[in-house]
């Protein structure tokens, strides 16, 4: 079983339109909504990818109750604490013409003390049943990087392995906590190891990785976008590498990513064997227009052409 928390939960809605012109009216030709949230994103993958997942977070008002039912439609079971106000809309509009992809990302709503407390209870029983976690995305007002570190503390107790993707000073602050894995991008790392690095060195990317990777964090993913992935982990520093595909959504593929390791890290797989599954769910997920998802013929496709290189 997995576990994934999401702490700030969306309605994710797909606006596409043929040119996104500012200041004009722009007509939608064609709209999807999906439950998202970065952590929700994870639980999708990984259900697709034929694992038994259970999502807990915050939620609120009819939003949370749509999430509800979406994510009983996709085979996801969840308990989520409930909170006093709606959950939020994130939107993404695809201009068609000039292939470029613009957010609004809504605030969350204010989740209370009390609703934290019983969040970290409630990780704590369910992470009980469950070989991995992963806590995902942003925090909702209200809430402060202390709500990631007791259930990392919890997680850890427990002996769970818990996968941590979040990012700015959540991140920071949470690293002494000693989370399973961390996926941060080039940007991320360079805040976490206060240097500049130049992202075509593939040699000073895993030397930061390995900073991190000494610091007690027993994975250290760098995303690298479509030149893949680099790994610096127990058995040693790996090279993701990724065919060429093309790309129609690459919202989400970050998290499908983290569903891929999940889903390994579940079925007992090797560190590398999981890079490896990962990759190819991140890019699958790429090929499709719904954020979060993928098909799995693709996937099985990709997967042989991925090639894993072992650096160290």
């Amino acid at each position: 079983m997995i576990l994934t928390v999401t702490a700030n939960a969306a309605i994710d809605k797909r606006y596409v339109v043929t040119s996104f012109d500012v200041g004009s009216v722009n007509r939608v030709k064609s709209v999807e909504l999906s439950a998202g949230g970065k952590g929700l994103n994870v639980s999708r993958t990984a259900r697709i990818a034929g694992e038994d997942v259970i999502a807990t977070g915050f939620l609120g008002g009819h939003s949370g109750e749509f999430i509800q039912e979406k994510l009983k439609a996709e085979g996801v079971r969840e308990d989520f604490i409930w909170c006093i106000g709606e959950t939020r809309s994130c939107i993404n509009i695809w201009d068609e013409n000039h292939h470029t992809q613009t957010e609004f990302l809504e605030p969350g709503a204010r989740a209370t003390q009390q609703n934290q407390d019983s969040l970290v209870k409630k990780f704590t029983e369910l992470a009980a049943d469950c070989s991995v976690a992963a806590i995902s995305g942003s925090m909702p007002e209200g809430c402060t990087p202390e709500l990631y570190k007791r259930m990392l503390a919890a997680g850890k107790k427990a002996g769970k392995k818990v996968i941590l993707d979040t990012s700015g000073k959540t991140l920071e602050e949470c690293l002494d906590d000693h989370p399973f894995m961390i996926k941060p991008n080039i940007d991320e790392i360079q805040m976490l190891v206060g240097r500049k690095l130049n992202p075509d060195d593939t040699q000073e990317l895993l030397d930061a990785a390995k900073e991190l990777h000494a610091r007690g964090i027993p994975a250290v993913v760098i995303s690298l976008g479509s030149s893949g992935s680099l790994m610096s982990c127990e058995e040693g520093a790996f090279q993701a590498l990724v065919p060429k595909i093309d790309a129609v959504n690459t919202v989400g593929c970050g998290d499908a990513m983290i569903g891929g390791f999940c889903t390994g890290i579940a079925r007992g797989l090797s560190m590398p064997e999981s890079l490896k599954l990962a990759s190819a769910v991140s890019a699958a997920a790429a090929m499709t227009n719904r954020t979060g998802f993928f098909r799995m013929e693709d996937m099985k496709k990709l997967e042989p052409q991925i090639e894993i290189r072992k650096l160290r």
